[in-house]
């Protein structure tokens, strides 16, 4: 844990830091003939179902590189208010005054995760009032509207969804649901990107879909994010 000192001094020392990877990155892009980048953190799992966005944003914009990383789990609106990444890949609803949000790129169904020997581990399907009846998890400090848009507080019947641990990654989420101490309602594209042996995934149906949109500062819009926007746009939903 850093003293009040250290924490000073990691404050003063991040601008010259990311000023340097600014640098040393902007010298890599000319040594490529590129002349902007853009960075498009993302908070699902399914950068392959997306490919037809970046490879025609890419055919249109040669000029410019595109780069998609994962979002952080935790806080990962302050890492776009920071200038982390450019543009934000997550679901809706995103309700804050000084981001923008743009187009919808998919809607999942959703699937929720239990254990191999969990006891709705050989159901066909799931309803929604059922969640209420196991504990869950969610990663800290997160605005109380967009975690409900992810999961709700409460059933429509009004049972509360109990959340009885924070985690601050993905890694950390899948490991309570394999040992049987949480399950987790995940969009459906996780079952071809991130199935595992002792994990099983049943149809929640009547949670209904998720849909994910990009969000954006809106005092860091430029060219490019209008330009990956517009493509979206024209594609249109997947």
């Amino acid at each position: 844990r850093l003293t009040p000192l250290g924490r000073q001094l990691r404050a003063d020392l991040r601008p010259v830091y990311a000023n340097l990877r600014d640098s040393l990155e902007r010298a890599r892009m000319t040594a490529r003939g590129k002349t902007a980048r853009l960075r498009v953190g993302m908070m699902p799992f399914n950068v392959p179902d997306m490919y037809p966005y970046w490879e025609t944003f890419r055919s249109r914009h040669p000029q410019w590189e595109l780069q998609l990383r994962r979002a952080p789990y935790v806080d990962p609106f302050a890492r776009l208010r920071e200038g982390d990444m450019d543009v934000f890949l997550t679901w809706l609803p995103v309700d804050e005054p000084d981001l923008t949000v743009g187009p919808v790129l998919f809607r999942d169904p959703r699937v929720l995760a239990v254990a191999a020997d969990h006891e709705l581990a050989e159901r066909l399907a799931v309803p929604f009032e059922a969640l209420a009846d196991f504990a869950h998890a969610m990663p800290p400090d997160m605005p109380d509207y967009w975690e409900d848009g992810y999961l709700s507080f409460h059933t429509a019947r009004g049972k509360p969804i109990e959340r009885i641990e924070q985690v601050t990654n993905a890694d950390e989420l899948i490991h309570l649901v394999g040992t049987g101490e949480i399950v987790h309602p995940f969009p459906s594209h996780v079952t071809r990107y991130w199935s595992q042996s002792h994990i099983r995934f049943i149809p929640v149906p009547d949670m209904g879909t998720i849909p994910y949109a990009l969000v954006w500062r809106k005092d860091a819009e430029n060219d490019l994010i209008r330009a990956l926007a517009q493509t979206v746009r024209d594609i249109g939903v997947l």
